[in-house]
């Protein structure tokens, strides 16, 4: 697939749990996966800001974001309206890989949101998936989860879950700690993880190198980008800090 700028319109912004928000945008956008993401040009902003994509589909192409309010570039977001026009780059970056396989999917707050469009693809092939997403208060909880843990760690009892459901992949999104004991866990466990890492972007095209990070390629420690390279790598190949 090749990225390229699209003007898309708001066909819907709403309130869906606390300081959260999920907007739909229509364009010309003719395909999109799950771990993909978008970069959305704010007015008076040098940088675009970064979005996974919670949805998308093919036949309107509609595609869904969701976002927290934390700065600038959501708050612009928070502003604008119904049949206001915005401007983004996508698709950005690899898919999730879909394995045949007994699938657990893990979120951590507003990385949910890659988790629900994996989600989605997996119950299209007929793949047996489970998603258990973590929050901090009830009034965050996002809606699609199989699973929500409040207050708590999303980690909590996440290795006896493993092993009662019989998983055979683990797909993740969040921070890097949870990221990081999500492969730790799949290591144990003798199963593939995959995590769609956040991390501050820059030009998300792959020029600037803002977002490297650190992996290892048959032995060999190499620098790859977020935003070009993934977001989403194999939990075994990526050096956690």
């Amino acid at each position: 697939m090749i990225k390229k700028d699209y003007v898309g319109i708001i066909q819907s912004i709403k309130n869906i749990a606390l300081n959260t928000f999920e907007m739909k945008i229509k364009s010309d956008l003719n395909e999109a996966h799950s771990g993909q993401f978008i970069s959305i040009l704010c007015p008076n902003k040098t940088l675009r800001r970064p979005f996974s994509i919670a949805d998308f589909d093919k036949e309107t192409g509609v595609l869904t974001i969701l976002f927290k309010l934390k700065g600038d570039g959501t708050s612009y977001l928070k502003s604008l309206n119904v049949n206001d026009k915005i401007k983004f780059i996508a698709p950005n970056g690899n898919r999730f890989k879909l394995e045949d396989k007994n699938c657990l999917l893990v979120g951590a707050g507003i990385g949910i949101a890659p988790m629900l469009f994996l989600k989605k693809e997996l119950n299209e092939k007929g793949i047996k998936n489970y998603l258990i997403t973590g929050f901090k208060e009830n009034n965050e909880i996002i809606a699609g989860s199989d699973e929500n843990v409040i207050g708590g760690s999303v980690l909590d009892n996440l290795d006896k879950i493993v092993k009662e459901k019989n998983i055979e992949v683990i797909y993740s999104c969040g921070p890097t700690v949870v990221l990081k004991n999500v492969a730790r866990i799949a290591k144990e466990n003798s199963i593939k993880a995959y995590v769609a890492m956040e991390k501050v972007m820059a030009c998300s095209i792959g020029v600037c190198r803002g977002c490297v990070i650190r992996l290892n390629k048959n032995d060999e420690i190499v620098y790859g980008s977020v935003c070009q390279d993934g977001p989403v790598f194999e939990g075994s190949e990526v050096v956690w800090e």
